[in-house]
C-alpha cells in the first residue's frame, strides 16, 4: 500500500503578506483533471499566527480543501520543512505567497512530470512591474525567474514555482537547511542536493506564475544584495564538494569574472541597463568568492532588513 494518501499538496509559506489572499484565490480557481485532487497547505512563519484570521475567512467559501499550520518563526526553512512533514501527498508543490497562478498552472506542472518522467518540474515566474519601476529594471526583467540549463541539464531549482514527486528516492529524507532560512538560498541548496543524489528536473513552460514587484524590491540595492547572496549560495555548494585546490581555482576564476564585469560596466556606462547588468553580474561573482571562503551568509529575509516581508 502506498504511503501517500493525497494526490497533490500545494504549500504556501507565508510571512505577514496581505497578498496571500490573491494567491489563495488563484489556487481555488485551478482546473484539474477529474482523477486528480489537491489540497492547499498554508504554513505561517510569523512569531504569532498572524495569517489565521485571513485563513478562517477564506475557508468559509473556499471550494477546495485548505489547511493552516503555524511554524514560527522568521526562518523560511522551518516553514518549508513544516510542509514536508505535514503533507502526506505523493506530489508536493510550492508557490510563494505573493504570486498568482493561472487556472492551468498546477495541471501543467503535473503534466510535465507525467510526460517527461522527471522528478521535479519547474515553471517560470514572470515579474509584474508598476509604472514607477525604473526603465532599465523592466528592460532587463531583473525579477523574473526561470530554470538555468547547464549543458542542457537543469541542476538545481527553486521553491517559488515547483512540483516534486516525493516517490523519488533522491528526495527521501532531504530537508531545507535551517542555516539558510534567513539568508535565502535554502531552496537552491535543497534542489542541488536532490540533483546530486540523482533527481531529474524538467521545465514546465506553460506553468507560469506572476509576481508583483513591490517598491521595496524595485531598487538596485535590493537586487545587488540578492545577487550577492545567490553567489554566496553557489560558492557554498561548490565548497561542499571541492577540495582546497579546486576552491582556490574557483576563487581565481570568480575574481577574473569580477574584473571582466568591472571593465564591461565601465565601457558601457552610458547605457544604464548594460552597466547595471554588468555590475549585478560582478556582484554575483563577489558572492561566489564569499561563499567559497566560508563567509557567513547575509540576511535577506525574516524581519527583513529592506523593510519588506519574506
Amino acid at each position: 500500500m502506498s504511503r501517500f494518501s493525497e494526490n497533490i499538496t500545494v504549500a504556501v509559506c507565508t510571512y505577514r503578506r496581505a497578498e496571500l489572499k490573491d494567491t489563495l484565490v488563484s489556487l481555488a480557481a485551478q482546473v484539474m483533471p477529474a482523477e486528480m485532487t489537491f489540497e492547499v497547505l498554508v504554513i505561517d512563519n510569523d512569531d504569532t499566527p498572524s495569517a489565521a484570521p485571513l485563513m478562517d475567512d477564506f475557508r468559509k467559501t473556499a471550494p477546495i480543501k485548505v489547511r493552516y499550520l503555524h511554524c514560527p518563526a522568521g526562518n523560511i526553512s522551518i516553514a518549508r520543512n513544516g510542509a514536508l512533514d505535514a503533507s502526506d501527498a505523493r506530489y508536493l508543490a510550492f508557490i510563494d505567497d505573493d504570486e498568482v497562478a493561472g487556472p492551468g498552472w498546477l495541471a501543467a506542472l503535473f503534466d510535465t512530470l507525467s510526460t517527461t518522467g522527471a522528478d521535479v518540474a519547474l515553471g517560470p515566474v514572470n515579474a509584474v512591474y508598476d509604472q514607477i519601476t525604473p526603465d532599465w529594471m523592466r528592460q532587463l526583467d531583473t525579477h523574473s525567474t526561470a530554470p538555468v540549463h547547464v549543458g542542457g541539464t537543469i541542476r538545481t531549482g527553486y521553491s517559488c514555482n515547483v512540483l516534486v514527486d516525493r516517490a523519488c528516492s533522491a528526495l527521501s529524507g532531504l530537508r531545507f537547511d535551517l542555516g539558510l532560512g534567513q539568508s535565502g538560498g535554502e531552496d537552491t541548496a535543497y534542489f542541488t542536493h536532490a540533483y546530486r543524489r540523482g533527481a531529474h528536473f524538467a521545465l514546465a513552460d506553460p506553468a507560469i506564475v506572476y509576481e508583483k514587484v513591490p517598491p521595496g524590491r524595485a531598487r538596485f540595492s535590493w537586487l545587488a544584495r540578492r545577487r550577492f547572496r545567490a553567489g554566496q549560495t553557489h560558492g557554498r555548494l561548490l565548497r561542499e564538494t571541492n577540495g582546497l585546490l579546486a576552491q582556490a581555482r574557483g576563487i581565481l576564476l570568480a575574481t577574473l569574472k569580477v574584473a571582466y564585469c568591472t571593465i564591461v560596466a565601465t565601457l558601457t556606462s552610458p547605457s544604464t541597463a548594460r552597466r547595471n547588468a554588468a555590475i549585478l553580474r560582478g556582484t554575483l561573482h563577489l558572492g561566489t568568492i564569499s561563499g567559497l571562503i566560508g563567509a557567513r551568509p547575509i540576511t535577506l529575509y525574516g524581519a527583513t532588513a529592506d523593510g519588506t516581508s519574506q
